[in-house]
């Protein structure tokens, strides 16, 4: 689903004994997925207490629970583990998105746990000092402000050594540790033969040669060299063609550890905000490597957002001169379409947005983006044409961050990841990503909250009317206070704060 942050969370739960607590735990154990994401951990009064990160939550929620980890654990992850009552889940798209979305939930929360069990982790870096005699690679954690070239930090520790690994055979650089490396180091060494150093230590290259390996090693790292992914690709496919399925694999987990380098590299160097200038020539470079009629002064952007098809939503943003324009950002809820089928959403949504641009005979605009990939952008493209609308539209796949734009001959660009034409399409589509989720997600809540006046004994259909025509909405009724509650007709003091306790849970 594009742009689709998935979430699972559990409904308020009613006045239950322990033991009852503890099944329903067990069977919320059981049922956790094998997909990264972040988990929230609640004690009995339904307070957060603990928010982390997991590649696979089923792997890591479940080994709190462990008797081993009861055994052997601090006595604060103990006392963490004894306090949970129950749990939710949100399912994310990669381990970049998690590790992002947990930052957030614990902003948002402040579980007291994060606090007690807090450590100074931080993640993985490469390392390159260019005024180095004989500059290499190296990995850290701490980023200094030493004149040094860093790349990341990466989550995944097994992208970061992966990638170091590659890059190292790839461009010939050195291993060794010495600054200068000499024909006495060369003696202890055997990287020419096995890794592929081109050895400047014995002058197998020349200085300047080395130096110029190791610029293209930097530039790769920098999002510079696109098809130098695309040609370990073809090397995989080349191999299992041959059966050579060692090599083949070995070749598959180098791609794809490039391919997450290069996609939490773009989410890192995505920058807050745009600046007039840098915008301006963004722009501008769009309309040469795409090949528009006109600069694209105004550029609206689509995303689609739902929950395994429910509540399915859809948002648009607009940037003016490339940078974000609220007063023009819109939703929108699907209407004709069932199910979990973005294409089609893209294309009901598209249509209602610019049959009433042409109907009022306002102006369109000069470039139309998506989030998505080939076949959102068809089926916009259909529904333009059955409109008698032509207006230049492309998607932007999270996949490298290609544009897609389907012509014959050619079926994405790729830019490097610094230049301000991708800089203005990646910060729009970040911008309708975001407006999305937060449109989904209300309706989700409202949803739950409506569901948790279903599950409260003594609220039937009459006394849920009357609380929703007193307060307005869901929304209101969750951040009234129970005294509040208990002014509506018809709901006691004690039905009140029972409403209270489950409405106001998941607000």
């Amino acid at each position: 689903m594009a742009g689709q942050v998935e979430s699972e969370v559990a409904l308020p739960r009613r006045n239950i004994n322990r033991a009852d607590v503890n099944k329903e735990l067990k069977q919320k154990l059981r049922d956790l997925p094998e997909k990264p994401g972040c988990y929230m951990m609640r004690d009995r009064k339904g307070t957060i207490i603990y928010i982390g990160k997991a590649l696979s939550l089923r792997k890591r929620v479940q080994s709190y629970f462990r008797p081993s980890t009861m055994r052997n654990a601090p006595p604060k992850l103990r006392s963490m583990v004894n306090s949970v009552e129950d749990l939710d889940i949100v399912i994310v798209r990669n381990e970049a998105e998690a590790l992002l979305t947990e930052g957030n939930l614990i902003k948002q929360y402040k579980p007291r746990y994060n606090v007690l069990l807090r450590d100074d982790k931080r993640y993985l870096a490469l390392k390159a000092d260019p005024e180095a005699p004989v500059p290499r690679l190296t990995t850290c954690r701490i980023i200094r402000n030493d004149g040094a070239l860093y790349f990341g930090p990466f989550p995944s520790s097994t992208v970061v050594r992966t990638v170091l690994d590659f890059v190292e055979r790839r461009y010939g650089l050195r291993k060794c540790t010495p600054i200068q490396p000499d024909e006495e180091t060369y003696k202890h060494c055997m990287n020419d033969i096995i890794r592929f150093c081109s050895a400047p230590c014995i002058g197998r290259v020349t200085p300047d040669e080395y130096k110029e390996k190791f610029d293209e090693a930097c530039a790769f790292l920098r999002g510079e060299r696109l098809k130098v992914i695309e040609e370990v690709k073809e090397l995989m496919e080349q191999a299992a063609e041959k059966h050579d399925f060692e090599k083949a694999a070995s070749l598959r987990d180098t791609w794809i550890a490039l391919r997450k380098m290069l996609r939490q590299r773009a989410k890192v160097k995505t920058p807050p905000e745009i600046q007039k200038e840098d915008a301006l020539n963004g722009i501008k470079g769009l309309k040469k490597e795409i090949g528009l009629p006109t600069i694209p002064r105004r550029i609206e952007g689509f995303d689609i957002s739902n929950l395994f098809g429910t509540n399915s939503v859809a948002s648009m943003v607009v940037s003016i001169d490339g940078i974000p324009d609220k007063r023009y950002y819109r939703r929108f809820r699907i209407k004709t379409v069932e199910g979990a089928d973005d294409p089609r959403s893209m294309a009901e949504v598209v249509s209602r947005r610019y049959k009433r641009l042409r109907d009022e005979g306002k102006a369109m605009p000069e470039l139309i983006m998506l989030d998505g990939g080939i076949t959102q952008l068809r089926a916009t493209r259909e529904a333009l044409k059955e409109l008698g609308l032509s207006i230049p539209t492309i998607g932007l796949a999270k996949q490298m961050e290609e544009i897609v734009v389907d012509r014959p001959a050619q079926q994405s660009i790729f830019l490097a990841h610094d230049t301000s034409a991708l800089k203005v399409l990646i910060r729009l589509r970040d911008e309708a990503h975001r407006f999305a989720i937060d449109y989904h997600r209300r309706l989700r809540n409202r949803t739950i909250r409506e569901s948790a006046l279903d599950e409260i004994p003594g609220v039937g259909p009459a006394k849920k009317t009357a609380l929703l025509k007193h307060f307005g909405s869901v929304y209101r009724l969750a951040r009234a206070s129970a005294e509040e509650i208990a002014e509506v007709p018809g709901i006691t003091e004690k039905l009140a704060e029972a409403i209270h306790r489950a409405v106001s849970r998941r607000s």
